[in-house]
């Protein structure tokens, strides 16, 4: 029998493809960041695979979010050693944790 369920990295590349005339509307540069962000779902393709979502948008979306995330930490993180060197007061707000919210109301 043959499979039943496109691989993920095909579903990639047709939700790219079903994209190109919103690609096509947007100025050059903004052409280049929204390549950069289907680039940055296919890092993970493999998370998508066992995601197995009813719609692979979710997927590609939380895999991008994921990518924005990560280079978020790396920049206050960056920022934060520069404040410290600087003695300048922080400009940036600690991270959330997970819990922090809606404790000892």
């Amino acid at each position: 029998m043959g499979r039943t369920v496109l691989p993920f990295s095909r579903v990639l590349e047709q939700e790219a493809q079903e994209w190109r005339k919103f690609r096509r509307g947007l100025r050059r540069e903004d052409q280049e960041f929204l390549d950069r962000l289907f680039e940055e779902a296919r890092l993970h393709v493999q998370a998508g695979v066992y995601a197995s979502r009813p719609w692979p948008f979710e997927t590609i979306l939380i895999s991008i979010l994921l990518e924005h995330e990560k280079a978020l930490v790396e920049l206050r993180s960056k920022l934060k050693i520069l404040e410290e060197q600087s003695g300048k007061p922080s400009l940036i707000s600690p991270p959330l944790r997970g819990g922090d919210e809606g404790e000892g109301g």
